[in-house]
């Protein structure tokens, strides 16, 4: 189970370029990669996150570039989970394969009734988001065995499909 606060972003198509911008590809140190996280849309991003937050946002989260940059820029600032509509398969699988966080797929029904500022606890074995500012419970769309095998072994370097 995971708890944390949301910090909602009510569009569609958020890209890499914003994610993480350009010019800070050839920083090595993710702690600093971590206070650009956003800065294309929100500079105050970094600011805003505690621990164990969530991003929510709408269709095709992380689309453009695929850069790595983006989950471990989210991750190192704090963020543990996106919560989207649905994700660009390029950033959902850097988030997965390198156990940076967890892309959670949601519907319209958790879009609508999660406001910024809310918090939610998050139960992957039962594919729920509970809000608890509303008491509203949410069903996300669970992960394929395969992708819940790799979150498992925490990413996919780690992850030995014959158990050796």
């Amino acid at each position: 189970m995971m708890e944390g606060n949301v910090i909602k972003y009510a569009q569609d198509n958020i890209d890499t370029d914003v994610i993480i911008p350009g010019q800070y590809l050839k920083i090595h140190d993710y702690a600093e990669i971590a206070i650009h996280a956003m800065e294309g849309l929100d500079p105050d991003f970094h600011s805003k996150v505690s621990k164990g937050d969530f991003v929510l946002s709408g269709k095709n989260f992380g689309c453009g570039s695929s850069r790595e940059h983006a989950p471990i820029a989210l991750s190192h600032s704090g963020i543990t989970a996106v919560l989207a509509l649905s994700f660009a398969r390029i950033f959902y699988r850097n988030a997965v394969d390198g156990a940076f966080l967890l892309p959670i797929e949601i519907g319209q029904d958790a879009y609508d009734g999660i406001s910024d500022g809310d918090r939610v606890a998050i139960d992957i074995a039962c594919n729920e988001i509970k809000n608890i500012t509303t008491g509203q419970t949410y069903k996300m769309k669970p992960f394929s065995e395969i992708i819940g095998k790799i979150i498992a072994a925490g990413g996919l370097f780690a992850y030995n499909p014959d158990g050796d």
